[in-house]
């Protein structure tokens, strides 16, 4: 189902009537004024149903990293790991759209993600913290791992949105974790990375079926994690192959 259709077919006509001044222009959000106006007409109408408060929809999305790993005597992973802003560079090569806040945190201006037929632009604080010696492992990870890479979200913002867009209640969580692991007679890079998402619609979308939200929202959450994979198995990787190559040849 196209956008266009979506929108018609789940979004209820306005009772109120239509002013021949809702003719032209376009707002901010590439709508025109006529369209962006009859949606505030339309939330209005529902404000009693939002006020009563609606139950939040989570959804989750989880992927695992398990690639082999070469390592170089001098020229550990653990030493790379240590290197966070390094790794960040390596995961979020585009400087333009990330700044650094303090010693592990930066913040990144995401590309714009799709949803239903909104776009919204998310801002967030990202932390990348190195643990060693098993202390405050993630319980999924071995003690005897030497050295663990773990990123979260801190802090977020939706950008793009018109006040009526904006959810009530809206969260994003991302968790995961890097390490290397040396069991057995070959190293292996792993990594979990998880990803979620609660929100309570605006009363412009309330109309959406549950099993149409639940499509988009995997979709789109399946999207961000693979690409974050992507990044560790491709870009990270071969950063890693260039810090061993940058190490003095005494080390290696």
């Amino acid at each position: 189902m196209a956008i266009s259709e979506l929108g018609g077919a789940y979004l209820a006509p306005c009772r109120q009537p239509l002013l021949p001044c809702w003719t032209s222009g376009r707002s901010k959000l590439g709508w025109p004024k006529q369209q962006r106006r009859f949606l505030r007409c339309h939330a209005a109408s529902h404000r009693g149903e939002a006020a009563a408060g609606k139950e939040a929809s989570t959804y989750k999305s989880r992927i695992a990293t398990d690639i082999p790993l070469y390592e170089s005597p001098g020229a550990s992973f653990d030493r790379y790991l240590e290197d966070k802003p390094r790794v960040f560079q390596a995961i979020f090569p585009d400087n333009r759209r990330s700044q650094q806040l303090n010693e592990e945190e930066w913040r990144i201006q995401m590309l714009p993600i799709q949803f239903l037929f909104l776009t919204v632009r998310p801002v967030i604080d990202m932390r990348l913290r190195c643990k060693s010696r098993g202390r405050d492992y993630p319980p999924q990870i071995p003690q005897d791992v030497s050295k663990v890479l773990e990123l979260d979200i801190t802090r977020w913002e939706l950008q793009g949105l018109d006040s009526v867009l904006q959810p009530s209640h809206f969260a994003l969580g991302v968790k995961g974790a890097l390490y290397p692991d040396r069991h057995g007679t070959r190293n292996r890079l792993k990594g979990q990375l998880e990803m979620s998402i609660s929100f309570v619609l605006p009363p412009m979308l309330a109309l959406v079926p549950a099993d149409v939200l639940q499509s988009v929202a995997e979709s789109v959450l399946t999207r961000l994690v693979e690409n974050m994979k992507h990044k560790v198995n491709g870009s990270l990787l071969a950063d890693y192959s260039k810090f061993k190559r940058e190490q003095p040849r005494e080390l290696l």
